[in-house]
């Protein structure tokens, strides 16, 4: 039973991982909360149904989804936070859930308010070990994630655009002056950003069967729960923070807590990281001359 939940908990940490991604990395470069981050997820999992629907296969239909959800956290950059970047950061944190609310409507006015069945490509095949189930799919979900995260990780620690993303979040003035283009660097971190939240948008879609105009809306909020366990700004804190959140969200199902609590259990463990350990789990503090 306890490997069965841990298992289970691995496959749903994997999805928030994804998605924390890419909140800390906006974050860490322009010490902004990218709210409108889960409704990127929401509208992934909608394009690639919509696609499916319409005879397209399934892997041309995540590809042209992924490239369709960078475009839109292409355009929210330029729309609603590029000009904002040197207004107080309360405009940008308003223009990001208006955002939010901007694209939960309008998934409503195109898809309805129903949730939408969305099919599994494994169809329920899966492994049986003693009494240990584990589905093609949870195998698939935390193969995709690893291999995301652990490209990405190359990316940032070993290319010329990832050292000029850790340049832009150190110091973006410095790093403009040192020939950095930092708009370019801010635009293709949301890029990544919004492809990686389409592929979590997919596998939760698949996870659930089902897909429906709110759904990026709860789980963006755990995967910043998660961002801000694991210390926001820090990508190997993100990953972390979604696999420990993922855990203890299946492992206090497991022992008795209604699932209508799930939901709390992130934001519990959010309120407890602020008030304990504001830096998270790998955050460091950082002092600041005045």
């Amino acid at each position: 039973m306890l490997l069965q939940q841990l298992i289970n908990g691995l496959t749903l940490g994997s999805i928030y991982a994804l998605v924390a991604i890419g909140y800390t990395m906006v974050y860490g470069i322009i010490q902004l909360i990218n709210f409108a981050h889960g409704e990127i997820l929401m509208m992934g999992a909608f394009f690639t149904l919509t696609l499916l629907g319409m005879g397209v296969g399934l892997l041309p239909a995540i590809l042209i989804a992924m490239g369709l959800c960078a475009i839109l956290g292409i355009s929210i950059e330029f729309i609603a936070y590029r000009p904002l970047r040197h207004s107080p950061r309360l405009a940008a944190l308003i223009s990001a859930v208006g955002a939010s609310i901007i694209l939960q409507n309008l998934a409503l006015l195109i898809w309805g308010s129903h949730p939408l069945p969305f099919p599994d490509p494994f169809e329920g095949l899966g492994f049986l070990f003693s009494n240990i189930v584990v589905s093609y799919l949870q195998v698939a979900i935390f193969a995709i994630a690893a291999a995301l995260m652990l490209t990405l990780h190359i990316f940032i620690q070993k290319t010329k655009m990832g050292r000029a993303m850790r340049a832009a979040a150190e110091d973006q003035e410095a790093a403009s002056l040192m020939g950095v283009p930092v708009n370019q660097i801010i635009t293709i971190t949301f890029a990544i950003g919004s492809v990686l939240a389409a592929i979590a948008g997919i596998m939760m879609g698949a996870y659930y069967n089902s897909v429906y105009p709110t759904m990026g809306y709860f789980i963006g909020l755990k995967a910043f729960a998660a961002a801000v366990l694991g210390g926001i700004g820090n990508i190997p804190g993100a990953m972390l923070g979604g696999m420990i959140l993922g855990i203890i969200e299946i492992m206090a199902i497991a022992v008795g807590v209604p699932s209508g609590y799930q939901n709390a259990i992130s934001f519990v463990m959010l309120i407890l990281i602020l008030v304990f350990r504001p830096t998270g789990i790998l955050g460091e503090r950082v002092s600041e001359r005045t």
